[in-house]
């Protein structure tokens, strides 16, 4: 400590405090970082979570809409019929094989999820904070989206038309998300838009614009799969597909609007850089 004096001889010392030590402040700033290190994986991991269980409760909320699900079904079919788009049920036919129609049912209710869950843990641990968050809000607008329109247009799958030469594929070979204990919470009746599709194409679009060439091929096949896939099982429409596709297209015009987009005009497969933290939609 060092004493002061003003002059006078009967002044009192002041006494002014010491510095920092130089070892005691990079300790303190090393304890701070511990915390802050882990609310940002928190504060994510909260979010989505709670986003999938709004998701997951605003289907099971969706019930008694039967008919009307039927009635939507037949103008879809029509409007398919009209358009001249290939037929589902023809399709289905070429595939003769109970094995290949099982696997294809176990890849439908097994892979769409869990596959998800990897792309954000991917996005959040391997790729820069901002395309983590563009990535992460294309989700949300588009299962948001989605939720509401399986709400106001309930629409039920080719699969429960067997008399216009559907097969319930899931019902007669299995596995099916439908029985037992995930019946409670799934909605048959939320065929439009596909976020079977929708979720694909996500993980695709992202990769193939931030990701290594060998994973984006992996993104894409798997997103091409899954369409074959939801038709060929009489999950899903035509349609169903390209409202999945429409919504992604939507949530990024809307990202791109508000600026809250990584990337400038050009696509931006290796970044040179990070992208300073941003908006973003949900924080």
């Amino acid at each position: 400590m060092t004493a002061l004096h003003d002059g006078g001889s009967d002044s009192t010392p002041q006494v002014l405090p010491e510095p920092p030590s130089v070892v005691a402040e990079p300790r303190r700033r090393a304890r701070d970082l511990v915390p802050h290190s882990l609310a940002r994986p928190l504060r994510e991991l909260t979010l989505v979570l709670v986003l999938f269980g709004l998701y997951k409760v605003g289907r099971a909320l969706i019930t008694g809409q039967e008919a009307v699900a039927r009635q939507h079904a037949d103008t879809v079919h029509r409007i398919e019929h009209t358009v001249g788009l290939p037929s589902e049920a023809a399709i289905q036919a070429w595939v003769h094989s109970e094995t290949l129609f099982r696997l294809l049912n176990t890849y439908y209710t097994g892979v769409h999820f869990p596959l998800m869950v990897v792309f954000l843990a991917w996005g959040f641990l391997r790729r820069p904070a901002a395309e983590y968050r563009w990535a992460r809000n294309l989700l949300v607008l588009q299962t948001g989206a989605a939720l509401v329109i399986h709400m106001v247009f309930p629409l039920a799958p080719p699969r429960m038309f067997p008399q216009w030469g559907f097969v319930d594929t899931m019902t007669r070979y299995g596995p099916s998300p439908y029985d037992g204990a995930s019946a409670d919470v799934a909605n048959q009746f939320a065929a439009m838009p596909s976020l079977h599709v929708g979720w694909a194409v996500v993980i695709a679009y992202v990769v193939v614009r931030t990701g290594p060439r060998r994973l984006a091929a992996v993104a894409v096949a798997h997103a091409l799969l899954t369409t074959f896939i939801v038709i060929v099982t009489a999950n899903h429409w035509w349609l169903d597909a390209a409202a999945g596709v429409l919504l992604l297209v939507l949530a990024d015009a809307c990202l791109r609007r508000a600026r809250l987009t990584p990337f400038g005009r050009g696509p931006s497969r290796h970044p040179a850089t990070r992208v300073p933290s941003g908006s973003s939609i949900a924080h």
